[in-house]
C-alpha cells in the first residue's frame, strides 16, 4: 500500500498529492477521478486505488465544475420559530437560487453536540455551511475541511472560513441618543439569558452606555415572547418599571409590551420599548414596536456573495476579507 506523503497526516489531501505521488498531471487525476475519456484505463483504476489509499476526496464544488453538477450550500438554523431566522434564510435563498445553487437547511439547538451532528449530517451533500451560534459551529470548519464554513453574528469565535457580523456598537449609539433626546432616565436592557455574563448585544449596549455616561440596567429573560412576558410582569410587581426598555430581540419585546399594557401602563408614555432584528411583526402591533431593523436582502446578498469568493478562491478562508460587518438602521414607530 502506498504510504501517504509526510506532512498528509496533517491536512486535508489534495489533487496534487495524488498526482505528485502517481507520478501524472492533476488533468490525469482529475480524467480519472471523474471517469473522463483520454485516459488510459490502467492508468484510471491506478489512479483511482492510489486515491482512494491516500485518503483524497475531491470537494463537490470542484466534480461540479467538472460534471455540471449544482452548488449546493448547507445552513445550520438555531430555530425556525423566531421569525427573524426564516427571514434570514429567505434571503440566502433567493441569492442563491439566482446563481443556481441549491441550500440544503437543518435546524438545531445552539449547543456545540447538536450543532457538530447538524453539520455532520449534510456535510457530505453541500460545498459550503452557512449557520450561526459561535463555538460549536466554527469547530465545524474542521469536519468540513476546505469547503467553507461562514459565520453568522458571532465574530468572537474563531476558526470559520469567514463572517458576517453585525455592528452592535453603532445599535446601542442610535438607539441610546434616541432614548436620551426623549428625556429617559430610567434605562433597562432586557437580555436573553446567557449562560454567563451579557450576550454579545447587550455587552455593547453597556460599553456604550458607559462610554456617554448613562446608566443601564441589565435583566435577564428567557429569549421568547413569554419569557420576556414573565420578566416583565416580575419586576413590575416591584414597581421599578423602567421609563425605557431596549430588548434583545423584536419577539422579547412583544412579550414586554403586553406584560406593561397587562398592568395598565401604557406604551410608550410611561415606558418606551425597543426591540431588535426588524421582523414584519413588529408592525402589527398596537403600539407599532420601533427597533433597529437589519436589512435582510443585505443580509443575504452579502453573506451569498462571500461564499461565491470563498468557494472560487477570490478571498482566502480566514482572511480580513473574509469578514463583512453590517449595521442596523433604527426604525421609528409608536413604542417610543
Amino acid at each position: 500500500m502506498m504510504a501517504p506523503s509526510p506532512d498528509s497526516k496533517n491536512r486535508r489531501v489534495t489533487i496534487k498529492d495524488v498526482a505528485r505521488e502517481g507520478g501524472v498531471s492533476t488533468q490525469t487525476v482529475t480524467r480519472a477521478i471523474n471517469d473522463m475519456p483520454g485516459i488510459n484505463i490502467h492508468t484510471k483504476d491506478r489512479i483511482r486505488k492510489l486515491a482512494e489509499e491516500l485518503g483524497y476526496t475531491p470537494s463537490r464544488f470542484a466534480k461540479g465544475l467538472v460534471q455540471g453538477a449544482g452548488t449546493c450550500v448547507g445552513m445550520v438554523v438555531p430555530e425556525l420559530t423566531n421569525s427573524y431566522f426564516p427571514a434570514v434564510v429567505s434571503s440566502v435563498v433567493h441569492h442563491a437560487t439566482r446563481r443556481g445553487w441549491q441550500i440544503t437547511l437543518n435546524e438545531s439547538a445552539s449547543d456545540p453536540d447538536t450543532m457538530m451532528l447538524a453539520i455532520e449530517q449534510i456535510a457530505p451533500q453541500v460545498d459550503a455551511v452557512i449557520g450561526w451560534s459561535g463555538s460549536g459551529l466554527a469547530t465545524c470548519q474542521r469536519v468540513l475541511g476546505r469547503r467553507p464554513l461562514v459565520l453568522l453574528d458571532h465574530p468572537e469565535y474563531p476558526g470559520a472560513a469567514g463572517e458576517v457580523s453585525f455592528d452592535y456598537v453603532h445599535a446601542a449609539q442610535l438607539t441610546l441618543s434616541h432614548l436620551i433626546s426623549q428625556g429617559r432616565t430610567r434605562i433597562s436592557y432586557l437580555d436573553s439569558a446567557p449562560p454567563l455574563g451579557l450576550s454579545v448585544r447587550a455587552q455593547a449596549f453597556a460599553r456604550q452606555a458607559g462610554e456617554i455616561g448613562v446608566p443601564v440596567t441589565f435583566l435577564n429573560a428567557e429569549g421568547s415572547a413569554e419569557g420576556a412576558r414573565t420578566a416583565v410582569s416580575s419586576l413590575m410587581e416591584t414597581n421599578l418599571l423602567p421609563d425605557a426598555l431596549i430588548t434583545f430581540n423584536d419577539v422579547m419585546a412583544i412579550g414586554a409590551m403586553k406584560a406593561i399594557a397587562a398592568a395598565g401602563k401604557s406604551v410608550p408614555r410611561e415606558c418606551s420599548v425597543i426591540g431588535m432584528d426588524g421582523i414584519a411583526i413588529g408592525e402589527l402591533l398596537t403600539p407599532e414596536l420601533s427597533t433597529l431593523s437589519l436589512d435582510f436582502n443585505e443580509v443575504g446578498a452579502t453573506t451569498v456573495q462571500l461564499v461565491e469568493d470563498l468557494l472560487d478562491g477570490k478571498i482566502s478562508p480566514g482572511a480580513m476579507e473574509a469578514k463583512r460587518t453590517l449595521r442596523h438602521r433604527m426604525v421609528y414607530r409608536q413604542s417610543s
